[in-house]
C-alpha cells in the first residue's frame, strides 16, 4: 500500500481521529484480518455477519496494527484509547480510502484500471490477465477471489504509486453492486464475460443480473474500452450501454464468430489429450477483409474447453490495455491455474488424478467442468469420479437445477458419481432417474464420509473430479483427496 499518515486516513474517509493518535503517525499495509498484519499495518474493525473486528484490536495491535480504523473507540488493558481513526462505517470507509489510492496512485502514474465480472470465469480470467500484463509492468491483481464490498478495496490496498496495471475482479449480488464499485476504481477497460444463473436467488432474474454487469461498462469514460463477449447474447446487449466517448471490442469462441468490428476470436480451437486449450488468436480490425486477419497458434496450461473464452477475455483485455498482439500470444503459454481450487490438477503418486474445482459453482461451470472430466477420460481411458456438492444461491430454481445436473451427469457417460451433502439430494435424484443405478452413484451426507467412500473404491488411474459452491466446503474434501492416502487406505486402517 502507498505511505499514508493518519491525517490523510481520516480525511479519505471522513472520519476523526482519537486523542491518542499521533496525526503524523503513518501506515504502509491495511488488512481485516489480525493475524495478517505486519508492522506499521491499519487494521480494519470490520463488522462482518459472524463476528465483529472491534474484538480484534488487541491482538491487531500486538501484531504490529500502529492505527486502527473502526467505528467507535475501544481501549487497551491499561484504558487507554486505541489510537484510531473513527468513521461511521467500516465498510464503506474501506471503499472510501481505497477510492482515495486509486486517485493517488493515478496522479503518479500512467496507471491502467481493468475491471473484470461475469457469472462465471471472473478469475481465471483475471489470473491468465495477470500473466499477460505483468512482462510489460507493475501488475496488481486480487488475492483467490477478492471481488467485492471488502475485496476490492483489499485488492487496491496491495497497489503502490509505481503501479502500471490494476486489475480488480468484480462481484455482486443485488442491482446496484458493480455501480458501487466501479465508483471506486473508475475503470479504464471494463470486461464482461457471462451473464448466467450464479446468485439468482438475491438477484431475482436474469434481467436484473445482465442489468447489474452491465453497470461496469456504463462507468468507462472518454477513451475508456469496454471488452464484450459477443458469444452471450445479454453481454452482447450492453454495446448500447457503452458511453459514446469509449470503444468496444469484441472477443468471439464460436466455431463460426459473429461479423464484428474490432473481434479477437479463436480459430480452429480444440484441446490437447489433457484438455488444455489450443486455438489460433485471430484478431479482425473490420468485418471479414481477410487482409486484415492477424493471428498465431496458442496453447495454455489452463484445464477445459471452457477456458478458451477466459483466455480470449483475457487476451482481449490485454490488447485494449495497449500489449500487442504479437507479445500476448508469446505469453499464451504462460498462463497456468494460479488461484486455488479452480480447475487444479494434482497427479498423486499413487496414480489417482485429482481435478479440483470445489471454490465454488452454478450451473454453468458445473458443465463445463464434468465436459473436461468426460474428455479427459474419453482421451485416456481412464475411469472418471465425479464429486459434487450443492449449487447455493439458486432460489426456487433449486432443486430443478441439481435434477438436470443428474441427468447430465449420467449423459456424459461419466463413470462414479459422488453427491455430497443433504442440500444435494435432487442431484442424486436426477441420477437414478436418469438411468444410473447400483455402485454407479452414490449419495453421503458429509465430506468426510465421501472420503472414506473413495478411499474405499478408488483405484490407480482413475480421475477424480470435485465441485460445489463455496459455502459447502467442499475444497476441504478436495485438499484431503490431493495430499491424503488415498490407494490403499482401506488396507492401512486394518
Amino acid at each position: 500500500m502507498i505511505e499514508l499518515n493518519a491525517n490523510q486516513i481520516a480525511e479519505a474517509t471522513g472520519g476523526r481521529l482519537t486523542a491518542s493518535v499521533d496525526a503524523t503517525e503513518t501506515v504502509t499495509s491495511a488488512n481485516i484480518d489480525s493475524r495478517q498484519l505486519t508492522p506499521s499495518s491499519l487494521f480494519i474493525a470490520r463488522r462482518g455477519e459472524t463476528t465483529d473486528g472491534h474484538q480484534f484490536i488487541a491482538s491487531a495491535r500486538q501484531a504490529g496494527a500502529t492505527l486502527i480504523l473502526a467505528e467507535r473507540e475501544t481501549t487497551d488493558e491499561h484504558g487507554t484509547v486505541d489510537p484510531a481513526v473513527i468513521v461511521g462505517d467500516a465498510t464503506v470507509a474501506m471503499g472510501d480510502l481505497a477510492r482515495y489510492i486509486v486517485e493517488r496512485i493515478r496522479a503518479h502514474s500512467d496507471t491502467t484500471v481493468i475491471g473484470i465480472t461475469g457469472s462465471v470465469g471472473k478469475t481465471s480470467t483475471k489470473d491468465a490477465l495477470a500473466t499477460l500484463l505483468a512482462a510489460h509492468g507493475s501488475t496488481v491483481a486480487p488475492q483467490g477471489s477478492y471481488n467485492g464490498e471488502t475485496g476490492v478495496p483489499l485488492t487496491i490496498f496491495t497497489a503502490d504509486l509505481e503501479t502500471r496495471y490494476l486489475i480488480v475482479e468484480m462481484g455482486a449480488d443485488r442491482v446496484g453492486n458493480i455501480q458501487d464499485l466501479t465508483s471506486i476504481v473508475r475503470p479504464d477497460v471494463s470486461v464482461v464475460l457471462t451473464v448466467g444463473t450464479a446468485h439468482a436467488e438475491s438477484f431475482g432474474s436474469l434481467e436484473n443480473i445482465a442489468q447489474t454487469k452491465g453497470e461496469i461498462v456504463e462507468a468507462l469514460g472518454a477513451g475508456g474500452v469496454a471488452v464484450l463477449n459477443a458469444d452471450d447474447v445479454k453481454v452482447a446487449e450492453m454495446a448500447a450501454r457503452v458511453p459514446t466517448e469509449a470503444k468496444t471490442i469484441w472477443f468471439s469462441a464460436a466455431a463460426v464468430p459473429p461479423a464484428r468490428n474490432h473481434l479477437l476470436y479463436a480459430a480452429d480451437a480444440a484441446t490437447t489429450d489433457d484438455e488444455n486449450p489450443r486455438f489460433m488468436l485471430q484478431y479482425l480490425a473490420t468485418e471479414a477483409t481477410e487482409t486484415e486477419r492477424t493471428g498465431r497458434d496458442v496453447t495454455a496450461k489452463l484445464i477445459g474447453e471452457h477456458h478458451t473464452t477466459n483466455l480470449l477475455a483475457a487476451a482481449t483485455a490485454a490488447f485494449a490495455a495497449g500489449i500487442d498482439l504479437e507479445s500476448i500470444c508469446q505469453l499464451m503459454p504462460a498462463i497456468q491455474p494460479t488461484s486455488a481450487h479452480r480447475m487444479a490438477r494434482t497427479d498423486r503418486p499413487d496414480g489417482v488424478t485429482i481435478i479440483d474445482d470445489a471454490y465454488n459453482a452454478n450451473p454453468e461451470s458445473m458443465r463445463a467442468g464434468l465436459k473436461t472430466l468426460t474428455m479427459l477420460g474419453r482421451n485416456t481411458g481412464r475411469r472418471t469420479w465425479a464429486v459434487l456438492g450443492p449449487m447455493l444461491e439458486l432460489g426456487d430454481r433449486h432443486a430443478k437445477e441439481h435434477i438436470l445436473l443428474g441427468e447430465t451427469v449420467v449423459r456424459f457417460n461419466i463413470d462414479q458419481l459422488v453427491v455430497v451433502g443433504a442440500d444435494a439430494r435432487a442431484l442424486y435424484t436426477g441420477a437414478v432417474n436418469e438411468g444410473s443405478w447400483g455402485d454407479e452413484v452414490d449419495h453421503v451426507l458429509s465430506n468426510e464420509e465421501a472420503f472414506e467412500l473413495l478411499a474405499q473404491r478408488v483405484e490407480p488411474g482413475d480421475i477424480i473430479f470435485v465441485k460445489g459452491s463455496n459455502g459447502t466446503r467442499l475444497w476441504e474434501l478436495a485438499d484431503r483427496l490431493t495430499t491424503e492416502q488415498l490407494v490403499g487406505h482401506k488396507e492401512s486402517r486394518k
